[in-house]
């Protein structure tokens, strides 16, 4: 029976090579009228049907999560059914992605990211929820349950959405230097991910504008529009997300769009009399028991824990920066935002430290 059961998982966990609708198969069956109307059999007498929450589930970088799911039957069933449980992670375009979980009474397996992060809670009758622990950015995104009984099978989805900001990044070098693989990497290297589209989108009806193009995780490059202006595609376009479509992740450079989310620490500022120089600024924040803070720790802060300080600091990317929540005179634009001075070369300043709770 162990060894049924593992084989059982195993061909449920590589299920991903095959087309994922089977209603076809399962519950639409062709009359034999010839009159093209379809009738529905349902094989134990009863109606399946899965239901999770229509809106989206909202969590944080860190934290804990249940993705709610439950099944019934109609005409109801009272007697126990031996049931098969799987989540998988989707692309935006509802194709499959990820192998999350699957289960077989009380016995699961997760997958890949998910080993350790995720189970079933299964406190309720009929409850296939998932529980993920100690979510990370990559988490977000769209997750189907499904649950198979006998030669039924059927599913919804669930939005995961993690409370977090967008940011555009270019790297010292300048403009339009990176390619989808160094855009990843330099978005990681910041404490983020690249953004996708709906996290754009979602930055964009909070008010982000910005006329530098920027590659997303979908390898797509695009930027957000507030007030159409000549340099960022005429003044006869509407406001919106503009799209330069899918380009090449090796040969074309743009900036980012990186996400970050909540933070479990805290972002702190210090400073010294004559300033500090980036390695100085480094070691000071050792010498506090912390580390220089990342560009992502920095605008999360700002958003999330309302960071607001007029005094510029340096950054673990070398460049300076700082936090306004509050705009007021001699701390820059009228509007709240993180100010820029580049990557300057020379200069003392003060740091920003991050440090875990």
């Amino acid at each position: 029976l162990p060894l049924l059961l593992e084989a059982t998982l195993l061909r449920l966990a590589t299920g991903s090579h095959h087309p994922f609708y089977n209603g076809f198969y399962y519950n639409h069956i062709m009359n034999d009228k010839g009159n093209g109307q379809e009738k529905v059999v349902y094989f134990n007498g009863a109606r399946l049907l899965v239901e999770t929450p229509k809106d989206p589930v909202y969590s944080f970088n860190g934290g804990n999560v249940t993705l709610p799911c439950h099944y019934r039957y109609e005409p109801d069933l009272e007697a126990k059914r031996k049931i098969r449980i799987k989540w998988s992670k989707l692309r935006d375009d509802y194709t499959k992605e990820q192998d999350v979980l699957v289960a077989i009474g009380k016995t699961y397996m997760a997958f890949g990211d998910f080993r350790g992060r995720a189970h079933l809670r299964q406190a309720g009758r009929r409850e296939a929820s998932l529980v993920v622990s100690d979510v990370r950015l990559q988490d977000d995104g769209k997750y189907r349950c499904e649950v198979i009984d006998g030669l039924e099978d059927e599913s919804d989805v669930v939005d995961l959405r993690l409370q977090g900001i967008v940011f555009p990044y270019q790297p010292p070098r300048g403009q339009y230097k990176l390619n989808f693989h160094e855009a990843e990497r330099v978005c990681q290297e910041q404490g983020a991910i690249l953004a996708t589209f709906n996290q754009l989108f979602q930055a964009w009806s909070e008010g982000l504008d910005w006329c530098n193009a920027g590659w997303l995780a979908d390898g797509t490059v695009q930027y957000p529009i507030r007030l159409p202006r000549k340099p960022c595609g005429g003044l006869q376009l509407a406001p919106g997300i503009r799209s330069y479509g899918p380009r090449h992740r090796y040969l074309h450079r743009f900036d980012a769009f990186c996400f970050s989310s909540a933070l479990r620490g805290e972002v702190f500022y210090l400073d010294h009399t004559a300033g500090m120089t980036l390695e100085e600024a480094k070691q000071s924040c050792q010498d506090a028991g912390a580390e220089i803070a990342r560009v992502g720790q920095l605008y999360s802060a700002w958003k999330f824990l309302g960071l607001d300080r007029c005094d510029a600091g340096w950054l673990a990317d070398g460049s300076v920066r700082y936090p306004i929540a509050k705009p007021r005179t001699n701390c820059g634009p009228p509007e709240p935002g993180v100010r820029s001075f580049g990557f300057p070369s020379k200069g003392r300043f003060g740091v920003f430290c991050y440090k875990e709770r």
